[in-house]
């Protein structure tokens, strides 16, 4: 493509216009990041509430970095709105849409509407990204011929590529800069645009051979936790019956300096990926050549399963007690999917709630981040975690262990405190019990 050296010029010199579609925590992470070290970039969002927010310099988006969002704001290089045509004057544009699943398939729907507006506003010279996690082909067999609506045709007219996002919320250690990207460009023309891009603002990029590969890459990355995690929560149900720590299990197999990596066990999984990402995996198998993907199918059944059992430890530790979990006053502390966020998607705690709702328990809650929760038949709003509320439970529930919850005044004051991540640490005390 004879603009694509111009394209590479800029793009090193730190001088392109990005538009970034789509302004969650990973859409808006790249906007602040491509303004940070020195580019133009538009972040484009239909939530008009969101938008109003963000141009009025509020970091309203959970998840996002406040130190690279106000060094972003404070460029002037970054600016928000919801109009898309604001795509023809890029010379970047990243797509960073949401991919849920829908009765257990993948859902196109947000990509596909992206595409098609993306199209008018495309213009000869344009690298386009993918950012979505979704299952290996999706770029060059939705997005793509979306793009080539209007008679553009990629490789030849614009550049097309794919490179997963890897935020990974409330992390201190792992940010946008220091988080390894992998790309995948359609043809070397596109690989190398993107890895241009993408130098720019994270310390290492990984160049793979094409868009499919890129993509796979990605549900690796999450189906591989999500099956280790199923393991030791599989595990932490037969040391319960067994009469075995599950902790101290953990604990001395991490002794070994390899061909071990550790992961603790808890109430579920939750969030937007882990859940859902290894769904397109089973879906796109079972689709493509008939089999089931039996090793995640079996992982993410037991992982569904982890709130209703970790309902029933509730139950039986309140039956030791010689409490009834009917009517029993239970103080659940942290619904967010994990510590310090604000992020109830896919929330495991909130389905253990639902459970104890369900079996007929007086359900409270505490969690800094979240006032009031909607989610899975669950509709409370949050109560102060005085000493007064936490002696009144009979039991308190620690689901989300946030790093502002103050463990040892939660153990002395508690009546009797259940542990679903072994965030006490408790060994020996009468009124602690943990998965």
């Amino acid at each position: 493509m004879k603009s694509t050296p111009e394209l590479l010029a800029r793009l090193t010199g730190r001088t392109a216009t990005v538009c970034v579609v789509g302004q969650g925590y990973v859409g808006l992470s790249v906007a602040a990041g491509s303004a940070e070290v020195g580019m133009t970039a538009f972040g484009v969002d239909r939530d008009v509430e969101r938008i109003a927010g963000l141009q009025d310099g509020r970091n309203v988006v959970p998840g996002v970095d406040d130190t690279l969002f106000a060094t972003a704001i404070a460029t002037g290089r970054l600016t928000f709105g919801t109009d898309l045509s604001v795509a023809s004057d890029a010379d970047v544009v990243l797509l960073c849409v949401p991919t849920p699943v829908v009765d257990h398939r993948p859902d196109m729907s947000f990509i596909e509407g992206a595409g098609r507006a993306l199209a008018p506003h495309l213009r000869p010279g344009t690298l386009v990204v993918l950012e979505s996690t979704t299952y290996p082909g999706t770029t060059e067999q939705v997005l793509q011929p979306l793009l080539e609506a209007t008679g553009l045709a990629a490789g030849e007219d614009f550049l097309l590529a794919y490179s997963p996002e890897r935020i990974d919320p409330g992390n201190e250690k792992y940010g946008l800069r220091n988080t390894p990207r992998v790309v995948g460009g359609l043809g070397a023309e596109a690989t190398e645009a993107v890895t241009a891009f993408y130098a720019q603002i994270v310390d290492e990029v990984v160049t793979l051979s094409s868009p499919r590969a890129a993509e796979l890459a990605k549900l690796l990355e999450n189906t591989f936790r999500m099956v280790n995690i199923a393991l030791v929560n599989e595990l932490a149900q037969l040391c319960a019956e067994q009469g075995i720590d599950t902790w101290e299990v953990i604990k001395g197999a991490s002794s070994k300096p390899f061909g071990f990596m550790p992961f603790y066990p808890g109430p579920g999984v939750g969030g937007h990926c882990i859940p859902l990402d290894p769904t397109y995996l089973a879906w796109q198998s079972r689709r493509d050549t008939g089999r089931p993907f039996r090793l995640v199918e079996t992982a993410q059944d037991i992982n569904a399963q982890m709130p209703t059992y970790v309902a029933r430890r509730v139950v039986e530790a309140l039956n030791e007690a010689g409490r009834s979990i009917k009517g029993a006053k239970v103080l659940a502390l942290g619904v967010t999917y994990k510590p310090d966020v604000g992020d109830v998607r896919e929330s495991a705690a909130v389905h253990v709630i639902a459970q104890l709702l369900r079996k007929g328990a007086d359900v409270s809650f505490h969690d800094p981040f979240v006032d009031v929760v909607e989610e899975h038949g669950v509709s409370l709003s949050g109560v102060q975690l005085t000493d007064q509320v936490i002696a009144d439970a009979d039991l308190v529930v620690l689901l989300t262990p946030h790093s502002s919850f103050d463990l040892d005044r939660l153990m002395d004051t508690a009546a009797l405190l259940f542990d679903a991540r072994n965030a006490t640490g408790a060994r020996g005390r009468a009124n602690v019990v943990t998965l």
